[in-house]
């Protein structure tokens, strides 16, 4: 017998949901939090309890607000691995200076603040865009910013008042709490598919130009280096250095040899270069968001060893053209951040919540791939995935196909050989955050495919990958970290037109005392979805949506199709589990 099973449920309240919503209940005086003060899961909370901490009046500048739902995010355990290590804490000292996890949040305004009366409301419902950034600094929400694990707390200048405003997303009253809640994680997969890459070069920086000393190629720069500030050149054939001070006259240029060039450089034209030893020295003098330009016509001598950490963190890009012209390596007809229409698209890691929001989106897309396909090692993980996927599909008429991958180097190019008729895939999307599939799904695309690198290896990781049709085939190899505002306010938009339903990735729910267990159970992968913590559900342990609906009818009944998450589900569990707060 479960835990659910052994609690009592008789106490069935069907106007409980109704209640909540209207965020006319007094506030207690204390709520339940759990703050973090170290590295690992035992530094959440105190004990392994939530404490319980004051509830503030808000500022003049300050919303006080309600934590609906809080998703559950392997960022989380990222962060909680590293403590203040982690590279938005800064160092942070957590044992003088705890933060709170929890940047999936659905929040409701209770209290408004004198300043913000004319913005905000108490009643309304938002999602946080926890992606924060204050003089271009992130100060992420659920990281810098103490996040959601809480029943109550103040939100203030820091988040409404920030780099781009006010990082809150108004929610339609339609919408779950749970579905709210997940509309973060939906953003970052929406981000994905979007030019996070500098595709021109950067203006008034600084150019590191590498030639070969026995080309005689007629390189031609068109306007692509006018505004660059400072050029390093080496190893210049015949007529090179005169073609660069020509086309930037503007630049202040140098001369130097390849060991003598110093990075970082915000852009790097390779010209003709065929020594992967080379592009390898040139990718990691790439400055943050650098982009490297390979032009030639002949292959490069072996795979290029490159961090592939930093194109998911630190956005670097890599373009390319053939001849000589190298205007044509710029710019987003040549460089697509889009899944390719009537193409062949792959998503590695497909049973896991992010792969089968990735699975989603490609299904739904408009004209969208010809062919979908999910691969994951995981066969039990990937037959619940399923359940959820296939019906999609066939509302759909979308061609689907989910299958097991082998654990051998070459089990994914075989298997998209397959399904392709031996072109390679035209998109490839890895969700796993290991070096070993993101070898792999290079080696299966299509000469002009698109590798998304989304789920983010450590800076740091290095992967031997064949650049050549980055210039002969236009193949890209990108990836995003977080999202924008816009990111998110696009899911929330197609969720309230129906096309989109972020509850289909929910796996299990738990209440605010099973937050430490649903992190352990994050880490061990026991579900094929994600975890959403209900703060103000105290009695409910962390249940599978499985458990839920066969202990207790009433929830399961208004499950969807695979067992999938609805907002009448939701305030069926409501009516089973919210319960008064016992506030001292």
């Amino acid at each position: 017998m479960t835990e659910l099973a052994a609690r009592e449920t008789a106490r069935v309240d069907p106007a409980a949901y109704e209640r909540y919503q209207a965020a006319g209940e007094d506030i207690p005086r204390r709520t339940l939090a759990w703050n973090v003060y170290g590295k690992d899961i035992e530094g959440v909370g105190r004990d392994g309890r939530p404490e319980l901490v004051d509830v503030p009046e808000p500022r003049a500048d300050q919303l006080l607000i309600r934590v609906d739902a809080v998703g559950l995010c392997f960022s989380d355990v990222k962060l909680i691995r590293l403590g203040g290590e982690h590279p938005k804490l800064y160092g942070r000292d957590l044992t003088k200076e705890p933060t709170r996890i929890g940047h999936e949040t659905s929040v409701t305004v209770m209290r408004v603040g004198a300043d913000l009366r004319d913005r905000f409301h108490p009643g309304q419902r938002l999602a946080i865009q926890p992606d924060i950034y204050v003089n271009g600094r992130s100060t992420a929400y659920g990281y810098t910013i103490p996040g959601g694990l809480i029943g109550y707390h103040v939100i203030g200048p820091e988040v409404l008042a920030a780099d781009d405003g006010a990082y809150v997303i108004p929610v339609d009253q339609r919408m779950g709490y749970a579905e709210t809640a997940l509309t973060e994680p939906w953003a970052c997969v929406e981000a994905a598919y979007t030019q996070r890459r500098r595709l021109w070069p950067l203006g008034g920086g600084r150019a590191w130009i590498i030639g070969r000393p026995d080309d005689r190629q007629p390189y031609a720069f068109g306007d692509v280096l006018g505004a660059t500030a400072r050029i390093v050149l080496s190893d210049a054939g015949p007529g090179l250095e005169r073609a660069v001070r020509d086309a930037a006259p503007q630049a202040t240029v140098e001369v130097a040899s390849l060991a003598d060039a110093e990075g970082p450089f915000d852009d790097v034209i390779a010209l003709g270069v065929r020594s992967a030893a080379t592009l390898e020295r040139a990718a990691d003098a790439l400055a943050f968001r650098g982009a490297m330009v390979i032009v030639g016509d002949e292959p490069i001598d072996g795979p290029v060893e490159i961090d592939v950490g930093r194109i998911h963190y630190h956005y670097t890009a890599y373009l390319g053209t053939s001849g000589t012209d190298v205007t044509a390596a710029y710019g987003e007809v040549r460089n697509r951040a889009e899944i390719r229409r009537g193409g062949v698209t792959v998503v590695v890691g497909a049973a896991g919540p992010m792969g089968q929001m990735h699975v989603e989106r490609a299904l739904r897309m408009v004209d969208g791939p010809r062919l979908v396909v999910g691969v994951d090692l995981d066969g039990d993980r990937l037959e619940e995935a399923r359940a959820k996927l296939e019906p999609i599909a066939k509302e759909l008429g979308r061609e689907l196909q989910l299958q097991v991958l082998g654990s051998e180097p070459e089990a994914l190019s075989t298997l998209v050989a397959g399904v392709s008729g031996g072109r390679g895939a035209d998109d490839i999307i890895v969700t796993a955050p290991a070096a070993a599939a993101v070898r792999a799904a290079s080696g299966a695309l299509a000469p002009d495919g698109m590798l998304v690198l989304f789920a983010g290896v450590p800076v740091g990781t290095r992967v031997a990958l064949d650049m050549t049709p980055v210039f002969l085939g236009a193949v890209q190899y990108t990836g995003t970290s977080g999202s924008r505002i816009a990111d998110q306010a696009l899911v929330v938009e197609k969720t309230v037109a129906g096309g989109l339903s972020p509850g289909n990735a929910l796996g299990a729910v738990g209440g605010m005392e099973a937050a430490q267990e649903s992190l352990r159970a994050l880490v061990e992968g026991r579900f094929a979805g994600k975890i959403v913590i209900f703060p103000h559900l105290s009695d409910l342990p962390l249940t599978s949506l499985a458990d839920l609906g066969a202990h207790e009818p009433e929830i399961g009944a208004a499950l969807g199709p695979g067992g999938t998450w609805t907002t009448d589900a939701e305030a069926a569990l409501f009516a089973h589990h919210l319960r008064p707060m016992d506030g001292p």
